[in-house]
């Protein structure tokens, strides 16, 4: 069944709770460093504003121990930026302090039609991580639907997500519209690729993707497997590694991922050169392997040769999915190979109308870095949501809608 959306919501006249992610990084001066989770969200906003409803605005922000305000986690520079966003004419009402209880009824009671409520850090009271039935039920009080428009918590059992819509059965609760996206590519288009279908998979640790990469086998046609997990995969194969990452532990478990590959006739690439250096500091030693990587040496990103042969696989596609970089894209000159992939996806999707999702998380920022972040279909705003959808896992904010 298709999730309801914000916009199968009645919202005349009526008071919507969204719970948004506006979890954004703070510059030194205590200003909004980037707003990109906060324009995310006004797609929905101004939904509920345009179709005559009150935004009720709540969101999680760093990491406040859960007993009460701590002014360092207040959502205060948020919403200074949220009225810059939304523009002088749009009324704005932060809720300092708090998310429950008396001035955020108030404060939610007040609102006119047309009105924007952004209550204080969720996080400030304990019940929100613990998903407390009765803080859910404060939360709901005094307002008439629910939207969850964020995303990159939704594979958290937290109060706002699962405890609110349960509070409030029988009220319209509904994914946001950013949400909506999210579901769609990665989960609708995921389900029904165009062929050949690419993932690519990077990052650090086997353990960390295992369940991703046994989701993707079945679905996709090659998968380029990248970043220090690779080295756990070489090694299975008997490949020298040198000092690079070695998960022992799951050494059997890649062997068994290969083999299980080969004999679905899905191709899994692992690196067949690598750059390599003697430490990931910069400024270092750097040298191409080609034969594995020696002693001493350490493989952080893919070489030459693996970049223009994996360039070439996504230059083909038509769906690609990626989640984890390739290299220590943070520490030049390890990021060229995560940066010659970014652009090879955008390539694909300008030239060949290329489907290409991109993991939230490191992989977003390395293609925020690339400059390629308009150039791809879609970037998740969520890492750990965007991996537990690949993962093929339940998202406890979406069953939430579903279920009530």
């Amino acid at each position: 069944m298709r999730t309801r959306t914000v916009k199968d919501v009645d919202c005349k006249g009526r008071r919507v709770l969204i719970r948004v992610d506006f979890n954004v990084p703070l510059a030194e001066d205590g200003s909004v460093l980037d707003d990109r989770r906060i324009s995310a969200a006004l797609p929905t906003i101004q939904h509920v504003i345009a179709h005559g409803g009150i935004a009720i605005l709540m969101s999680h922000f760093g990491r406040p121990a859960g007993t009460g305000p701590e002014p360092s986690c207040s959502l205060r520079p948020v919403a200074a930026r949220l009225r810059e966003l939304v523009g002088s004419g749009q009324n704005v009402n932060f809720v300092e302090g708090s998310c429950v209880g008396e001035a955020a009824s108030a404060a939610i009671a007040g609102a006119q039609a047309g009105d924007i409520v952004l209550l204080d850090n969720l996080r400030f009271e304990a019940g929100e991580k613990s998903n407390d039935a009765a803080f859910g039920a404060a939360l709901a009080t005094g307002v008439d639907a629910y939207v969850n428009d964020a995303f990159g918590t939704a594979h958290r059992a937290h109060a706002s997500m699962v405890a609110v819509p349960h509070a409030m059965a029988g009220a319209p609760c509904a994914a946001g519209l950013l949400l909506e996206k999210e579901i769609h590519f990665l989960s609708d288009v995921l389900h029904n690729p165009t062929r050949p279908f690419v993932a690519v998979l990077g990052g650090a640790k086997v353990s960390d993707k295992l369940a991703a990469i046994e989701n993707l086998l079945p679905k996709v046609d090659t998968v380029l497997v990248g970043g220090a997990m690779a080295y756990t995969f070489l090694h299975a194969q008997g490949g020298a590694i040198g000092e690079s990452l070695l998960e022992r532990g799951m050494v059997e478990v890649a062997d068994r991922l290969l083999k299980e590959a080969a004999a679905s006739d899905v191709e899994l690439l692992l690196p067949t050169d690598h750059l390599c250096g003697t430490g990931i500091e910069a400024g270092g030693e750097v040298r191409t392997c080609e034969l594995g990587v020696p002693p001493g040496w350490m493989g952080l990103d893919i070489g030459p040769e693996t970049v223009e042969r994996w360039s070439s696989v996504l230059h083909k596609a038509k769906t690609i999915v990626w989640n984890g970089p390739v290299g220590v894209f943070e520490t030049p000159p390890f990021d060229t190979g995560t940066m010659a992939l970014a652009r090879a996806a955008a390539e694909a999707t300008k030239k060949h109308k290329a489907v290409t999702v991109v993991g939230g998380g490191e992989t977003a920022a390395a293609v925020e870095r690339a400059g390629l972040a308009d150039a791809i279909s879609h970037v998740s705003t969520g890492g750990g949501a965007s991996l537990r959808m690949l993962e093929g896992a339940e998202l406890p904010g979406l069953a939430s809608l579903d279920r009530v």
